[in-house]
């Protein structure tokens, strides 16, 4: 019996550290492309043994009600995310620059662009206050005793939800509202940070540094009315009128970044920001039969695939027309992901889908080059299986995503204005294909992405166990997320200096003035 006996409690012992490390987390997604990232992490939390719950709005684009990994909560709001009014934006910024819409057209469509994007975070504001007003709700959260607010900080709510439960905070970031996460959390020189939307490197000329600042500016203005218009109004309701939403959305214990800086530029960063590239990369898995057919069909010469994202359903027909012609003339077989009409020229050669396995297509060697719209998930895809790549950004982040990878060789970047004109777009497609450095470069990037201590992964989800295992990560908070701008910039001090070295210059002038004047005083003569 006593072999049994000990084989039973070392089983028990194995079991009880499992059961012990599993958490409870609360999730707050951003919706659209946002929200693959997040499920990704989400999985594999679940496969550790940790109970996630996802809080969604009733019209939901992309996250779905139902999962075999989540648990879900279901608020119902009026509004919600967008695909109607980003389809509509990219249309008219891909006429812009083929010179199809008018000056004044593109800016009143600019100036919209930005009152709808206030009205997206209005309905995720709406989103907040249906889910704290519902009071059966509310309890049956507190009840659930969570130990973890797990969020995307592009929307407020969040943050806001983890104050309000007063619970540790991680972020899985790349944007803060519309800023670049380092912007809002580290020093941020803009002699060589460049902002999002600048199109610049961090080696920048002079007036590259003007619009560079500029820019800053304008993002820093429109931070601020969303947070004044939005949510500062949820934070003085919900939380109290001294919860400023301003220090509250930069108090996170962990930011996850979406990035390396085998991608991004270097740049100052701070202790509990924890970088993990391409954790929702993943080796390939076969192919569905008819694909595998057909890029085992492509022969010595390779497979092109080309997808310009989720938020690109179509293209203006001419366009499209065009682009399928250019690959008609390629030896190489083709993969289109495309869902509008089917192109008059489209080549025996190319395979138009509407939805493509992409991360095991950029893993099977066959594939020689991605043509790619610049997102982000996409472009660290092709790092991770160092396929070089001919970018179309369109919007958002997509050029200075593929100008990083340009600038290390290993991509060919053109404007939607040129690919038209006197066969530029051929001209990038075989340069790639044919030059052996773009190749070679993006192998470069590949192992040097690959070459961690840890897996991104593997990083990811430590630093969010540590997080529920020490009830946060304060000792890893930096005192300059409650110092009010004067402070952090030392103006106080400078001006304090200033007066006392003018104080101390002047002092002797005064001294020595009035000593002149006692002096120099005639004599009065007395009666």
């Amino acid at each position: 019996m006593r072999p049994i006996c000990y084989c039973s409690v070392l089983l028990l012992l194995l079991l009880i550290p499992s059961v012990c490390q599993s958490g409870n987390i609360l999730v707050f997604p951003v919706d659209g492309s946002h929200w693959i990232n997040m499920e990704i992490l989400l999985g594999v939390l679940h496969s550790r043994g940790h109970s996630i719950t996802v809080a969604r709005s009733s019209n939901s684009w992309y996250v779905k009600g139902n999962s075999s990994y989540c648990s879900t909560i279901t608020v119902p709001v009026r509004r919600s995310f967008y695909q109607d009014f980003i389809t509509e934006i990219i249309f008219d910024i891909i006429q812009f620059e083929r010179g199809a819409l008018p000056l004044t057209s593109f800016l009143r469509a600019t100036v919209g662009m930005f009152s709808t994007f206030i009205e997206i975070h209005r309905a995720v504001g709406e989103f907040v206050s249906a889910l704290l007003d519902d009071a059966d709700l509310m309890r049956t959260l507190k009840e659930s005793k969570f130990d973890l607010v797990l969020t995307d900080p592009c929307w407020g709510h969040g943050v806001i939800m983890a104050k309000y439960f007063n619970l540790p905070l991680v972020y899985n970031v790349r944007w803060v509202i519309s800023e670049e996460a380092h912007f809002a959390i580290a020093p941020s020189p803009l002699s060589y940070a460049p902002i999002t939307g600048s199109g610049s490197t961090d080696r920048m000329t002079f007036f590259q540094r003007v619009k560079n600042m500029i820019l800053f500016f304008i993002i820093q203005i429109h931070d601020f009315a969303v947070n004044r218009d939005v949510y500062q109004p949820l934070c003085n309701k919900y939380l109290g009128p001294d919860c400023d939403f301003e220090q509250i959305k930069v108090d996170a214990d962990i930011w996850l970044m979406r990035t390396n800086f085998m991608f991004d530029y270097p740049r100052p960063t701070m202790p509990n920001v924890v970088y993990m590239g391409g954790f929702h990369c993943k080796p390939p898995e076969p192919l569905p039969e008819h694909l595998e057919e057909f890029v085992q069909s492509s022969g010595e010469h390779g497979v092109i695939i080309m997808s310009l994202g989720a938020f690109v359903s179509q293209l203006p027909e001419d366009l499209a027309n065009e682009i399928a012609a250019t690959f008609a003339k390629l030896p190489q077989k083709v993969i289109w992901s495309y869902r509008g009409k089917r192109p008059d020229t489209l080549g025996n050669n190319t395979l138009m889908v509407d939805w493509m396995p992409q991360k095991d297509l950029l893993g099977d060697p066959k594939i020689k080059l991605f043509v790619a719209h610049g997102g982000k998930n996409g472009i660290i895809e092709a790092i991770c299986h160092a396929v070089p790549v001919v970018g179309l950004p369109m919007f958002f982040d997509q050029y200075d995503n593929l100008l990083r990878l340009q600038e290390r060789g290993a991509a060919k970047i053109l404007t939607l204005a040129t690919v038209s004109k006197d066969d530029n777009f051929l001209k990038a497609l075989q340069e790639v294909l044919n030059e052996p450095s773009y190749r070679m470069n993006m192998q470069r990037l590949s192992r040097l992405h690959k070459d961690q201590p840890m897996k991104p992964m593997d990083t990811a989800v430590f630093w969010i166990e540590f997080v529920m295992r020490h009830k946060g990560a304060a000792h890893l908070k930096a005192q300059s997320y409650k110092m009010p701008w004067y402070i952090y910039h030392s103006v106080d001090v400078v001006l304090f200096l200033t007066a006392a070295v003018l104080l101390m210059l002047l002092a002797p002038v005064l001294f020595l003035r009035c000593l002149c004047k006692t002096l120099c005083k005639p004599k009065v003569k007395r009666d």
